[in-house]
């Protein structure tokens, strides 16, 4: 994987940006994400129809692993650019115009897809959408929804046909977050409240709110996992470089027996390996990012589902190796790493876990 001059300087520009201002302990600093809105780097992979810059997938994945380095507080990215490819690929012009352009200007969207009883298997979900008087009545309940509190729009995936298989009859639509009926409650978690539950209790919406096609909604879900897994992936790369520079500075400061902990062996020779993963996660995921840029309807299950199970672990373990090797200042709060523990630890739970995605790169082998 080699990057091309000007993906070299977008990424040095988003890590001098994210040195001068990022770090923060917020998830999301709506003046920061906009102030990266107006230079272009959120629509860096948008349609240049939209307010984007027509980048691929590679783009994304450099302000991605940059961003996430570097601590920046734009937690709402990532569901906005699956959202917005979402649009993209389903939306009617209208939609595309409203979500993708709103995206690109700074705005923030969400997804709603799980429920208490539909997490790994969604085609489970039973939050139900009904016709009624030439428009749509939703209720149910959503949960895990990342960024809905401070989301604009809101992608919902519900029950249109109980007729089929479980993965007939499910449908996207187009929520607006202040729509009467909608109920958005947060959930305290180990990084905060950052995750919701979504209440829809006869929430009206109109008939052009449908996103694609009535009844397709698992076909559209399944044509957007490439980006998902992958904007997951990157995240994660960045991350555990993070925590992979924060845990190298420490050792080279940090003396026991008159010289640097980073001189002993044991600590050396843990770094190599965690260096070494580290690198093996950039090649992979650069590299099904540049598949996906060759050609962006192919679908790559195995590929994706690789990226986002090698780099979320590694990115745990370089974590916990971190906060093991800084000893209690790893668990102190005035320091990093636990940050850092916490939001790989989740990170093989979301977007698919672990456990989901060997099932799926089983199953490509015929398994």
């Amino acid at each position: 994987m080699r990057l091309t001059p000007e993906q070299n300087e977008f990424a040095a520009s988003v890590a001098e940006l994210c040195r001068r201002e990022g770090g923060a302990r917020e998830a999301h600093d709506d003046v920061l994400y906009r102030k990266m809105a107006a230079l272009g780097w959120i629509g860096a992979g948008l349609p240049a129809e939209f307010g984007g810059a027509d980048g691929g997938m590679v783009d994304i994945c450099v302000f991605l692993e940059q961003t996430a380095r570097g601590m920046a507080p734009i937690g709402g990215f990532t569901t906005s650019i699956i959202v917005a490819e979402a649009y993209r690929r389903f939306g009617s012009p209208e939609q595309k115009k409203l979500v993708i352009g709103g995206v690109a200007e700074g705005e923030v969207a969400s997804i709603a897809m799980s429920e208490p009883e539909a997490g790994s298997d969604v085609g489970a979900l039973t939050c139900r959408a009904e016709r009624r008087d030439g428009g749509w009545v939703i209720n149910g309940q959503k949960t895990w929804c990342s960024n809905a509190h401070i989301a604009n729009t809101i992608l919902l995936v519900a029950r249109t046909s109980s007729e089929g298989g479980k993965h007939d009859g499910l449908t996207m639509f187009h929520v607006p977050a202040d729509s009467a009926g909608l109920t958005v409650k947060g959930i305290e978690t180990l990084g905060g409240s950052d995750v919701n539950d979504l209440y829809f209790t006869d929430c009206v919406l109109p008939a052009d709110a449908v996103v694609g096609k009535v009844g397709e909604g698992w076909r559209q879900l399944m044509a957007g996992l490439n980006l998902e897994r992958l904007i997951l992936a990157a995240g994660m790369l960045g991350t555990a470089q993070r925590a992979f520079d924060d845990t190298l500075a420490y050792v080279r400061e940090r003396r026991q027996f008159g010289k640097p902990i980073g001189t002993f062996q044991a600590i050396r020779h843990r770094l190599a390996d965690l260096a070494t993963e580290i690198e093996c996660c950039r090649l992979l995921v650069y590299r099904v990012a540049e598949l996906v840029d060759e050609d962006p309807e192919r679908l790559l299950p195995r590929e994706a589902s690789m990226a986002k199970l090698k780099v979320t672990e590694t990115a745990k373990k370089v974590a916990l190796e971190g906060m093991q090797m800084m000893g209690g200042y790893g668990h102190a709060m005035e320091f990093d790493m636990q940050r850092h523990v916490r939001s790989t630890l989740v990170s093989t739970v979301y977007g698919g876990t672990s456990e989901i995605q060997r099932d799926i790169i089983g199953k490509t082998y015929g398994l």
